[in-house]
């Protein structure tokens, strides 16, 4: 009976998931940014409520070195056990010292330790709970992973930047087997992808036993837009992204029409669509898209040439590879952007996602 109830426990465990949001009062770039008003409220409060909507999440905690800052949390609805000691609220003070620091204090004070953290900076106010939630699920559900991230796509390839020396001369930032990769055409080039700041979450024992916030197995978590706040104008920005304002935001929900083959789909010899093989990279954008309120339509000319019906193939290949679109058409339809190979880009697609022009 006893191994019952160890085996019963173990599957009924709920993991206790601790969200930590860092708001220091020492902001150089906009004065007091934590608690600047935006969208009617506290910057720190939209973060304060991203995680109290978060299903998955058993606790929120601000740790700052600010009573002011403090009294506003608690009034938010997020707990403040311990202000941050001036040491580690710096303008060079690291995301690890925090986070060690509170799990100190709380196991310390409290016996509480928790099975995941999630870091949820009060700078990025444009944030979807429930992609908190899908963040935690996928930690939770392999075992291998020390963490997960948010990301966008790279507004720029770093396989074009450069480091310079005192004499000036230059030394590529990636060091990689593409011969030249600096000067070969973006699309050829292997696609990166920018952490936006949104979202973190990670094991407990990454953080205490790695003395990482993120360890060595990172899963990426694609996210279509990036609101991290460093001056005015990306306040201005969000505050014009929350309010809805579509004239300053330009975040009317747009109808992206994607060509198949030569972008999701790579072309094939001979028009023969069965080997074809899929684009991960601009999955992942059309993803995003969809995923940001966006009509998505596919849109082919299989068949043209060859007299043979696709469309079964097609529907199958788009299902297999997980691409996310509205509707699939044998021609071409109106819309707001045509995305093929001969006209706007992968990388001008990539760019909407990152710019929130989408």
């Amino acid at each position: 009976m006893a191994h019952i109830t160890q085996i019963t426990s173990r599957y009924l465990h709920v993991p206790n998931v601790l969200a930590i949001i860092p708001a220091r009062q020492g902001s150089k770039s906009v004065p007091h940014k934590n608690i600047r008003s935006i969208a009617g409220k506290p910057l720190l409060a939209h973060s304060i409520g991203h995680a109290l909507a978060a299903s998955r999440i058993n606790r929120v905690i601000v740790s700052t070195d600010s009573e002011l800052y403090a009294d506003i949390a608690r009034q938010h609805g997020a707990e403040v056990p311990f202000l941050r000691p001036e040491a580690i609220a710096q303008d060079h003070s690291t995301d690890f010292e925090v986070f060690e620091h509170a799990l100190d204090w709380l196991k310390a004070h409290e016996q509480y330790v928790p099975d995941v953290c999630v870091h949820l900076r009060p700078t990025h106010p444009v944030r979807n709970p429930a992609d908190i939630d899908a963040m935690i699920d996928l930690l939770l559900a392999d075992e291998s992973l020390d963490a997960v991230r948010s990301v966008v796509a790279s507004p720029e390839t770093p396989y074009k930047m450069w480091f310079m020396d005192e004499a000036g001369m230059l030394r590529p930032v990636i060091e990689t087997d593409i011969r030249e990769a600096y000067n070969q055409p973006r699309q050829v080039l292997p696609p990166t992808y920018l952490q936006n700041a949104s979202i973190d979450v990670l094991r407990t024992r990454t953080l205490l036993e790695k003395k990482s916030m993120t360890g060595d197995r990172i899963r990426g978590y694609l996210m279509a837009e990036i609101h991290d706040i460093d001056h005015e104008a990306q306040l201005a920005a969000a505050e014009a992204r929350l309010h809805g304002d579509t004239n300053a935001g330009n975040h009317r929900p747009k109808t992206f029409c994607f060509d198949i083959d030569g972008v999701i789909a790579t072309l094939t010899p001979d028009n023969d669509y069965t080997r074809a093989e899929c684009n991960r990279s601009m999955a992942a954008v059309v993803n995003a898209l969809y995923d940001a309120g966006n009509e998505i339509i596919l849109f082919t000319a299989r068949g043209t040439k060859t007299g043979i019906d696709w469309a079964e193939t097609t529907r199958e290949q788009m299902q297999r590879w997980g691409v996310k679109y509205h509707e699939l058409r044998f021609g071409k339809p109106a819309a707001d952007y045509y995305i093929d190979d001969r006209m706007l880009s992968f990388d001008a697609v990539a760019n909407l996602v990152v710019s929130g022009k989408s």
